[in-house]
């Protein structure tokens, strides 16, 4: 097994295709090892910062915060607003990535069908973009929702979720962003409070949380909505089991 994890150099009789691929091999099993053994650590503590963060112009603000002291209404709001099926699918929802693709081959601004569970994936692990290396970020983002949703769990992959996602210019976490816009600690947001947060995640740097108009209002008010069904009809039970 050690000499698996540590192999000696290849010899020089072997020719060059050969090293190559010696090569390749020890790093995707360094990178398999290395990706398992931080998702098990994250399972465990918080997340101390993430490439986002650390490249953000603006610098950044955080707050980690337990789950247990969020309110149930940030949960209900973000799930609504982002990922209705959160507690039914493994990671990926189907039906959302079908439509992404028709309405980015429609044209226009390009749009993702992410899911909690990837969007959570992108913001721990990987960083952010539309450029032409999106594909490569796409493939590391299945494997590490596919490890987070093995290992963490949707109640880790919610509670780290709510700590990380951008609330905000230099914003980050819905703690961080409950102090900035309502002076207050995210266990006590009301619905609105919590739906008005929630409509300003997939653009935090443009869309207003307080004093907002046009769109971001009306969205706002739709997931206020949304998320007294979420709670009605226990879409969120996964996370409080």
């Amino acid at each position: 097994m050690l000499k698996f994890l540590s192999p000696t150099r290849p010899a020089a009789k072997h020719g060059l295709a050969y090293n190559i691929g010696w090569w390749i091999g020890r790093l995707i099993v360094w990178f398999l090892l290395l990706s398992v053994g931080i998702t098990v650590l994250y399972k465990f503590v918080p997340v101390p910062v993430t490439i986002t963060m650390v490249a953000d112009p603006n610098g950044f603000t955080k707050d980690w915060t337990p789950l247990s002291r969020i309110d149930r209404n940030m949960v209900a709001a973000v799930i609504a607003g982002e990922d209705a099926k959160f507690c039914s699918h493994q990671g990926f929802d189907a039906d959302a990535i079908e439509q992404a693709i028709a309405r980015n081959q429609r044209g226009g601004k390009l749009r993702g069908g992410s899911t909690i569970s990837q969007q959570t994936a992108k913001n721990v692990f990987l960083w952010q973009g539309w450029g032409w290396d999106r594909y490569v970020r796409k493939g590391l983002e299945t494997w590490f929702t596919f490890l987070i949703e093995h290992i963490w769990g949707k109640r880790r992959i919610m509670e780290v979720y709510l700590n990380v996602a951008e609330t905000g210019i230099g914003t980050y976490g819905v703690e961080a962003g409950a102090q900035r816009y309502y002076k207050k600690s995210a266990a006590r947001l009301t619905r609105v409070e919590a739906a008005r947060i929630a409509a300003a995640l997939p653009s935090p740097k443009k869309r207003a949380v307080t004093g907002a108009k046009g769109f971001t209002r009306r969205h706002g008010n739709v997931i206020a909505a949304r998320s007294g069904v979420v709670r009605n009809e226990a879409l969120d039970a996964c996370v409080y089991r």
